[in-house]
Order: C-alpha cells, then structure tokens, then sequence
C-alpha cells in the first residue's frame, strides 16, 4: 500500500482507523429462480481499501458505492462505481481496493456461481470498528 492509508488500519504511525466499508452483497445472479443462491462472504484479513492521504491531510471524508461481480472462485473480476462520492480521489480508491477484495463462492444448489455485489465505502476519519456485513436478497 503506498501513497495512502489503509480504509481500515493505521499507516504511516497514525492511530485512528481512516475509513469504514460495509459489504452488503445483493445477488443478481442467473434469471431463473433454479433455488437459493447462498452468499458469498468476504474473507477476513487486512482490506486492500486506501485512504487517500491528501484527502486524509485535508479532512475530507466520503461515501463511494461500487458494484462489483465475485466469480466462481470466490475473485473480484469487475468493478463499477454505482454512486460516486463527489471526490475523484475517492471514487478511485474504492475501486481499485475492490478489485482486490476476496470472498468465499457464492453457491446456489451446492454449485459455485458468480454474483453482483454492491459494496458501499465509506472514507471517514472518525473511529469505527471494522465490520463486515453480507446480507443478500435472492436474485
């Protein structure tokens, strides 16, 4: 991670946690109604979402909503911005960390199948704990 700071965790010595992303994946899989799809969850660890420092240095904070397509292998393949912050700096940052983002597969009757998610994330300087939350609507 370079030229900015993790969503999620301190960088460069700086305490507070820069930004909160809640993952809410609603499924757009498939047509058909074949049976439930079960959700895909995104896998723990640290989250690739930078904080834009120049935007962190002058106080801005944001919400960027991207959509995004979790394949079979549980692997981010397209990224698209669904509603923009208002800020190119975060608009970018949103969608290059979630092309990084890595999930479980997404199943519907015990087979691995792609899905749409929408991942909302939000830029803000004040402390949160980090959460990750999966609902999904059938799709």
């Amino acid at each position: 991670m370079s030229g900015g700071r993790s969503a999620f965790g301190a960088r460069r010595g700086l305490d507070p946690v820069m930004g909160l992303a809640l993952i809410a994946v609603a499924s757009t899989a498939g047509c058909g109604l074949e049976g439930e799809i079960e959700q895909p969850r995104p896998l723990l660890g640290p989250l690739p979402i930078e904080y834009p420092l120049h935007m962190w240095d002058q106080d801005m904070e944001g919400e960027t909503l991207v959509r995004v397509r979790v394949g079979d292998t549980g692997v981010v393949d397209s990224v698209e911005v669904l509603a923009s912050s208002g800020f190119a700096a975060f608009d970018s940052a949103a969608v290059t960390g979630a092309r990084k983002l890595r999930f479980t597969p997404a199943r519907r009757d015990g087979k691995r199948v792609e899905v749409w998610a929408q991942v909302p994330v939000r830029f803000s300087k004040r402390p949160r704990p980090d959460t990750l939350d999966v609902p999904m609507s059938g799709g």
